[in-house]
């Protein structure tokens, strides 16, 4: 395999056409009895074969929806909702499908599908690999033009904290409250290529990553670019990889609504010459462990000045300045819909859903919620 050099990658963004949003979602397959993880998602994608929105993943017990480029929001949502009941039909008399960051109660360890690409993960990784029963929300937006979209790449990482917090939906692992907000990026740092990405100063520099992974055989794929955004080689899009998979396609979209504005506004900046320099990443890992561990109800640090403030105030400030762009975009109804994710922050709701019913009362009301 060549890795891609920087002309190769240019000419992936190097395309005119309007910031269309994709989402995929990965999602849970359950028992339909006890609620636990169920590794038969392969017998479900088995019914869907050939339809390209359903996709396989490592754990067995995982399945992918990637509903296809919308050219907005609500559009993505109509998408995301059909690609969730054709699912979910084809998931009965096997199991049930749930959407979380992690599964409540689960044995951390699980079982891993069959094929050349996971079996090399999991002889690399050994136990590492069987942890990451973890199921993220990844959202795409197209930007025209390569500088514009490495840009607003490096430029969003000092967000991608805020985002975290607000998708954070996931406190409970292997049964116990790990007094996380969202327990899903610590398993994901037991590999590496995991959270803040760095700052790419130029495409010759992001092809030289992608050779030395090659030639020191430390990855091969550009799809092994685990970080919690990526500028996408293949489909041309600057994707956010940080939130936890949510319940509902409301909390999905609303998600998607904060990221395409933002994507969008990034890249408009560059244009005007507003945007500051790459923010350090260790500053942004510190806004990330914030995230992590309190989500909304944590604090943000200013990744220049060190000042301080609720996450929740800097949240509604940031859906209010991204207002204009969403209505340009045709999704402030769904950003608006984040400020229901900030005032009731979803892994409290999780919280209070166990302390009433148990982790498993917890697993079936989050099966009750995929298609309400």
């Amino acid at each position: 395999m060549l890795p891609p050099n920087a002309e190769t990658l240019r000419a992936a963004f190097e395309v005119e056409r309007p910031p269309t949003v994709g989402i995929e979602e990965e999602l849970m397959l359950l028992d339909p009895e006890t609620h636990d993880l169920l590794p038969r998602g392969t017998e479900v994608l088995d019914r869907v074969a050939g339809d390209p929105r359903f996709k396989q993943e490592m754990p067995a017990a995982q399945v992918e929806i990637a509903a296809p480029p919308a050219a907005s929001v609500p559009e993505a949502a109509a998408l995301l909702r059909a690609a969730r009941r054709e699912l979910a039909a084809a998931a009965e008399g096997i199991g049930v499908l749930a959407g979380a960051g992690v599964h409540p109660f689960a044995h951390g360890d699980g079982a891993l599908n069959a094929g050349a690409r996971y079996e090399a993960i999991a002889e690399e990784f050994g136990a590492v690999a069987r942890r990451q029963l973890v199921f993220g929300l990844h959202v795409h937006v197209a930007i025209a033009g390569a500088d514009r979209a490495l840009a607003a790449y490096n430029a969003l990482r000092e967000h991608l904290p805020a985002l975290a917090a607000l998708g954070a939906a996931s406190p409970f692992y292997e049964g116990a409250d790990m007094g996380l907000a969202s327990v899903r990026p610590k398993i994901c740092d037991l590999l590496p290529r995991q959270g803040v990405p760095p700052a790419i100063g130029s495409w010759e520099e992001h092809a030289d990553a992608f050779g030395w992974g090659l030639a020191s055989g430390r990855f091969a794929d550009p799809a092994q670019w685990w970080f919690e955004a990526r500028l996408h080689p293949l489909h041309g899009t600057v994707e956010v990889r940080v939130p936890d998979a949510q319940s509902t396609v409301e909390d999905t979209v609303a998600i998607a609504a904060v990221v395409h504005a933002l994507v969008v506004s990034l890249a408009e900046r560059h244009d005007a010459g507003e945007l500051p320099p790459p923010a350090p990443g260790w500053r942004i890992g510190e806004n990330r462990w914030s995230a992590c561990r309190h989500g909304v109800e944590g604090t943000w640090c200013d990744v220049r000045t060190g000042a301080t403030r609720p996450m929740r105030e800097h949240l509604e400030a940031w859906v209010d300045e991204l207002q204009p762009v969403a209505r340009r975009l045709g999704c402030a109804a769904e950003l608006a819909h984040a400020r229901d994710l900030i005032a009731r922050p979803r892994a409290r709701m999780a919280r209070e859903v166990a302390g009433e019913a148990g982790v498993e009362g917890l697993a079936r009301w989050l099966a009750a919620r995929f298609l309400g």
